[in-house]
């Protein structure tokens, strides 16, 4: 009932950062009862953790050499000639985003503004940067799965498994080295592997199977024990302050998937008249008109903007 309401909806978008809107967020920020923040791609982006450039070019010159592989995203969709490569492929993409911390401060200023309030977080994202910047995990809900998981290619198993071990171990057999930080990085001569040793291709522990990346890319997805548990405390958050003063912060989400957090916040806030709606990303902030007057929308960088409401 409520998409086909949104087709019937008229739609306001927003604009750069000014005072007004930093002064307004900053006291929605410091009255709310709660704030639910609703991440999407574009937060990482706004991080550093971009898939093309420059940390592409250092980790991946090789793949886009061979195979004219152009950014971390297309890749990820190769059809590689055998299991050795493919997980040389993604051995990299897992541990550059996953395992390495993001190079901004975004998630650090983010965490700044809202440690100490009653919040909760919901994301697409499958960095695992909200606990690498020490949000507490009990207040984090991972929709899509976890870079730092993997499961059995059968769904029929609803466990999912600890990765870091086998993909350093596949990091170390391509010709990756730690620097002086511990981090693997590309060695003086880029001297690299892009293929694996065999033995070390995961396999479930439970039907010897093969494993892949907990990613929800389609059906065979499996929702762990951790990720249900995860899901009855963000709906039991959301229960808990269904009729309070709740702010919505949505941050980097694009409409490539706006039915798990940008339809649901903009239905939340329509329902509840003492929720507001905070939206801010670079080219796609908007909200249906029905909720604009208790919204903000801010069409800025979101590293900006984070840094301006820590006063920095």
């Amino acid at each position: 009932m409520f998409l086909n309401r949104l087709k019937s909806q008229k739609y306001v978008f927003g604009e750069k950062l000014n005072d007004q809107q930093l002064e307004v967020l900053k006291n929605q920020i410091e009255t709310a009862d709660a704030i639910v923040i609703g991440a999407g791609a574009g937060l990482s982006t706004a991080a550093g953790l971009t898939y093309s450039g420059e940390r592409f070019e250092k980790y991946f010159f090789d793949f886009a050499n061979e195979y004219g592989i152009k950014d971390m995203y297309s890749g990820g969709f190769y059809p590689f000639e055998d299991m050795e490569t493919y997980w040389a492929w993604w051995s990299r993409h897992i541990y550059i985003n996953r395992y390495m911390d993001a190079p901004g401060d975004v998630y650090a200023n983010l965490l700044d503004l809202v440690e100490n309030k009653d919040y909760f977080v919901i994301t697409t994202n499958v960095d695992h940067q909200f606990q690498r910047a020490h949000f507490d995990k009990k207040r984090l809900f991972y929709m899509q799965g976890d870079y730092g998981l993997f499961q059995s290619v059968s769904p029929t198993i609803p466990k999912t498994y600890d990765n870091q071990y086998i993909i350093e171990k596949m990091m170390e057999a391509q010709g990756f080295v730690r620097n002086e930080k511990g981090i693997f990085d590309v060695p003086e001569d880029k001297n690299l592997l892009m293929k694996i040793p065999t033995s070390l291709i995961p396999k479930c522990p439970d039907d010897g199977l093969e494993m892949i990346p907990n990613l929800r890319v389609d059906n065979s997805f499996v929702q762990d024990l951790g990720w249900e548990e995860a899901y009855e405390r963000y709906h039991g958050f959301m229960n808990h302050h269904q009729n309070k003063h709740i702010l919505f912060l949505e941050l980097g989400v694009g409409m490539n998937t706006p039915v798990i957090i940008k339809y649901p916040f903009w239905n939340y806030v329509e329902k509840n008249q003492n929720a507001y709606y905070a939206c801010i990303n670079f080219g796609e902030a908007g909200c249906q008109e029905s909720i604009a007057k208790r919204s903000i929308l801010i069409n800025d960088d979101i590293a900006k903007v984070l840094r301006k409401l820590n006063n920095q």
